[in-house]
């Protein structure tokens, strides 16, 4: 084990992010210089706080199945060449994951039964970061080729995921993407504040000089039909993601200064990184409300920050969550806590206003002409799983802007007047509008296969990449009768996290 009385003589502590007053005047990163770099003075000790557990529950904890007390051990001992190779054996991008993902890990820790649990998080981006600057981040081209060709539609977590194990498996691998950049949502759903795309834009460079191919701006069942792809490939993996939003079905909601998070996000995204965007939404001067207490709304909190919003507002139709684990939520489940994201200190910090629970949206206001005014509420109470008005609760608040960050409901089934792609390939759907997968990842159609939160539903990055990787196995097994590839999960198994 790493210091045998770590987790004794040291606390849990965390990199210090930048103050409000000079984030809020940029895009970047909130921690000086890099998550990792920032984390670097404290992260030996941090990592020597693991217990080396003989259960470690914080591998059940993460999809991924991380190894993660050997790379604590090895951060500790400042082996940080040793520690990437560990980390890079179950993870493919953990500067994605070690920034974006919720950690289930953590709270799966047993250091965390009574004491805080150790930074697993945070030692994970530091060795990564720590990886490349040193310049242990290489590419890995295959060997040798197969001669099988494998297109994957979709350059999210997922899509990006199976495509690098692929193309290390031989196969020859095109990835496409609609947008006109690789990246998914972490592209241009992630604004630049939580990662920067310099991490992302490393990343592929390392893809392409192993040898994927990346399609973009090619829409898929209408640039390229379903029969076109399936006769040019021997595979093709579905990592389209649960793109289809819910929407909010009020009076008022056809109102101007109504938008999805995803209509905003991306704009704001582009703009960031310094392109014109034509009719942009903007949050300046505006008082805004964001339904929807996630981490889609606290992106969009932060955007509007940034952008000189005169409110914000964000609702949640749920109760407040307690500070600490509820009672049914024990450990090592994923409690359902209140949580202080940077948006969220950088709102208060600012005196822009807060969040407000067990509220529900009765009707989006007009203000005569045609844009939104504001809201009438009215709170809610959970009683035998539905929620209840509370009646005289009703009241009216300003916005000019209201974005929706309610969440997604599967992927998008048709698009154009041909349909879209899993109309064209016939794929079944689930009740819930999710692609139909076996145990192998493969559709109802051979030889196609789906990933991420196409065949999930809405999910956690680090759930879209144990995915991809385990989709890589099953298509390298299908193309060829057998894999070395690693199968991280099935898509029937759960860690114990909500």
């Amino acid at each position: 084990m790493a210091d045998p009385r770590g987790f004794l003589n040291n606390g849990r502590e965390v990199a210090t992010r930048r103050p409000v007053d000079q984030r809020v005047q940029d895009w970047d990163e909130v921690y000086p210089d890099g998550m990792g770099r920032a984390l670097l003075p404290i992260i030996s000790t941090q990592a020597g706080r693991c217990m080396d557990c003989g259960i470690p529950f914080c591998h059940q904890g993460c999809p991924l199945g991380n190894i993660i007390p050997e790379w604590n051990d090895l951060v500790w001992r400042d082996d940080w060449e040793g520690a990437i190779e560990r980390l890079h054996a179950t993870n493919n991008f953990p500067e994605f994951t070690g920034r974006l993902c919720p950690a289930p890990c953590e709270t799966a820790c047993v250091l965390g039964i009574n004491q805080d649990p150790v930074t697993i998080k945070n030692v994970e981006v530091s060795i990564i970061d720590k990886a490349w600057e040193s310049g242990f981040v290489r590419p890995q081209p295959p060997e040798w080729l197969s001669g099988r060709t494998v297109a994957v539609i979709g350059s999210g977590p997922a899509g990006l995921a199976a495509a690098q194990q692929l193309t290390r498996a031989g196969h020859t691998v095109a990835v496409y993407e609609r947008a006109d950049r690789i990246g998914g949502l972490l592209r241009y759903g992630i604004p630049e504040f939580k990662m920067e795309k310099k991490q992302l834009d490393r990343r592929l460079d390392q893809m392409r000089r192993e040898g994927t191919v990346f399609r973009t701006g090619v829409t898929v069942g209408e640039d390229l039909t379903a029969e076109s792809l399936r006769e040019r490939y021997d595979a093709v993996v579905l990592a389209i993601g649960a793109t289809e939003p819910r929407d909010l079905p009020v009076t008022g909601r056809e109102l101007g200064g109504i938008h999805q998070a995803m209509e905003y996000l991306p704009q704001s995204n582009r703009a960031s990184l310094g392109e014109e965007v034509e009719g942009q939404i903007t949050a300046e001067g505006k008082d805004v409300v964001i339904i929807g207490g996630g981490d889609t709304g606290a992106d969009c909190l932060g955007t509007a920050v940034r952008q000189g919003a005169r409110s914000i507002t964000q609702l949640e139709i749920l109760p407040e969550p307690p500070e600490a684990r509820p009672a049914g939520q024990p450990w090592p489940t994923y409690p359902m806590v209140f949580r202080v994201s940077s948006a969220h200190e950088e709102q208060t910090d600012r005196g822009l206003g807060g969040r407000v629970y067990s509220v529900s949206t009765k009707e989006l206001l007009d203000d005569g002409s045609g844009q939104v005014s504001g809201l009438r509420l009215v709170e809610v109470v959970l009683e035998d799983g539905r929620f209840q008005e509370v009646e005289g609760s009703e009241r009216e608040i300003p916005a000019q802007l209201v974005l929706l960050a309610m969440g997604f409901l599967g992927p998008e089934s048709s698009a154009g007047s041909g349909g879209g792609l899993v109309e064209q390939l016939g794929v079944d759907l689930d009740e819930r509008g999710n692609i139909v997968r076996d145990a192998s990842y493969q559709t109802s159609v051979p030889g196609v296969f789906v990933a991420g939160d196409a065949g999930r539903g809405q999910s956690l990055i680090v759930w879209a990449i144990a995915e991809g990787r385990a989709a890589a196995s099953a298509v390298d097994a299908h193309l060829t009768g057998s894999t070395t590839l690693p199968y991280p999960i099935k898509p029937t198994e759960r860690p114990l996290v909500v």
